[in-house]
């Protein structure tokens, strides 16, 4: 193929870190993956082929892992492990050379990127407004004498395609449905690699391969399972869940959604006794999908077209004439993930207190001294050892799966602002448990979620609750006079499960 036959990445998602010029005496063209961890579908990928091939240079893809990343574990490790096997498995028959790195020990990697950046003609990466990301992104700025651009393929929506913070759903999913009655969104190529033509590069520079322990290629298959997790830096208290990361199991549990769910998603995923929900979140997080592949299966699936689109009207129903299933994760899809990417690119104190409605902040200080009807600490949280049995159920699943029900992680949050001395030590608590044990965690989506309880993307309620104050209020007893949850609490029972006066303020 002709270099052009590849669409060109729109200008709009890609973002040059510095002011290096691409510097054609250089081996190759690098892209460091980072957080679109998969070959199919990614605008960050897509361009660094497009710059391979207008440079005439291989292209070498690195997939690194390390070991001192807050909240470190082998349940996280292990997903990742799991995408970078298939990752080598989809550019091994490509002119792509696959890279990965696994660090051994804490601080083996320093330097590892740096090395890679001195011999690449210049570098693509992924721009994620979250977790260690953004700070990562001024390090490299201020320090690598090599160019580097970071390309967004996070939503549908670019981030940078509004210069507008959105503070309710209602608003962005009027500026979303607009945006895109206007002009079809551009979508990533299904598959970058194909349009590689750069033959691939023979061998690593001996500086990188003498330091660090790089596998490429067929030696990813040989080594990668021979890794123990045991023997790395991180915390082994947190297992592993059932659950397999990577593209290939991605694209097993999307199909499992729209074959076996999506006809009745929009009632079962409040349900904590059904298997509603698409459970494609870890892998969005981890990038082993894209939201443009979730998007097009729907279409699919329903028959839709573009030609269907209805007039924007700020609703979840009627916009889309898709079928009220398909638009209820696609609701999910393009107004609640993409308000959260809004927000964490636009606000970089995303996870702080003071990043809540004005509204919020106050009503929560007000209330800040209100007496608490029980007040836990995190270790008691942790432990699913509260006089709540719903509430430890929720957690217990959250410990060893890695995810809490959908409607169910509300309820969570809820509690824990409840049960704590105050509002800031409740979003410290929830910002630990969830990016500790969730698959999700550490993801604009899940930091709308935690923050949701404390009133993000919500609005003033009456009557003013104590605690609360005029943010939402829940209770474990109208969850469960709404839903069946007594096969929920059998499965998840604790010994923590007992009424309690011991913790009492």
């Amino acid at each position: 193929m002709t270099l052009t036959a590849l669409p060109s990445v729109p200008a709009v998602r890609i973002r040059t870190l510095n002011e290096w010029p691409k510097d054609i005496s250089k081996p190759f063209v690098l892209y460091w993956m980072t957080a679109f961890r998969r070959t199919r579908t990614n605008f960050a990928l897509q361009r660094a082929v497009e710059l391979a091939e207008q440079l005439r240079k291989p292209l070498v893809i690195l997939e690194a892992v390390r070991c001192n990343y807050r909240w470190a574990n082998d349940r996280f490790h292990r997903f990742i492990l799991d995408g970078m096997i298939d990752n080598e498995a989809d550019t091994r028959k490509t002119n792509a050379m696959y890279c990965c790195y696994v660090e051994p020990n804490s601080n083996h990697g320093h330097g590892l990127l740096e090395a890679f950046a001195s011999h690449s003609c210049a570098i693509v990466s992924d721009d994620f407004p979250c977790f260690f990301h953004p700070a990562l992104y001024q390090h490299i700025a201020r320090r690598w004498n090599c160019c580097v651009e970071l390309v967004d393929s996070n939503t549908i929506l670019p981030m940078r395609s509004t210069d507008r913070t959105f503070t309710v759903a209602h608003s962005y999913r009027r500026y979303m449905q607009k945006e895109i009655a206007q002009g079809l969104p551009d979508f990533p190529i299904e598959e970058p690699l194909s349009f590689l033509t750069v033959k691939r590069l023979q061998s690593l520079p001996a500086e990188i391969v003498q330091h660090w322990p790089v596998w490429t290629n067929d030696q990813v298959s040989q080594q990668l399972p021979k890794v123990a997790l045991t023997s790395l830096p991180i915390d082994h208290a947190i297992q592993p869940t059932d659950e397999r990361g990577g593209p290939v199991e991605a694209a097993k549990v999307l199909d499992r959604f729209i074959q076996q769910r999506l006809a009745n998603y929009a009632q079962a995923r409040n349900e904590p006794e059904q298997a509603g929900s698409s459970g494609l979140s870890p892998y969005f997080h981890f990038g082993h999908v894209s939201p443009q592949e979730l998007f097009q299966r729907l279409a699919s699936a329903t028959g839709w077209s573009w030609e269907q689109l209805g007039k924007p009207n700020g609703k979840m129903n009627g916009f889309w004439n898709m079928g009220t299933d398909a638009e209820a994760i696609l609701d999910q899809l393009m107004t609640w993930r993409e308000i959260g990417f809004n927000l964490c690119w636009r606000n970089p104190h995303f996870d702080r207190f003071e990043s809540l409605p004005d509204w919020a902040q106050v009503t929560l200080q007000e209330h800040e001294q209100d007496k608490r009807p029980f007040v836990y600490d995190l270790e008691q949280f942790d432990a699913a050892n509260t006089h709540d049995p719903l509430w430890n159920a929720a957690q217990t699943q959250l410990v060893l799966e890695g995810r809490i029900h959908n409607y169910l992680r509300m309820l969570w949050g809820k509690k824990i602002l409840h049960w704590t001395r105050s509002p800031r030590e409740a979003l410290r608590i929830m910002i630990e448990l969830n990016n500790k044990y969730a698959l999700d965690g550490r993801d604009p989506n899940s930091y709308s979620g935690i923050f949701w309880v404390l009133g993000r993307y919500d609005r003033a309620w009456g009557p003013e609750r104590p605690i609360f104050g005029k943010v939402r209020y829940m209770t474990s007893e109208s969850t469960q006079n709404k839903f069946h949850v007594k096969q929920y609490l059998a499965k998840y029972a604790t010994k923590g499960d007992r009424q309690t006066e011991n913790y009492q303020s």
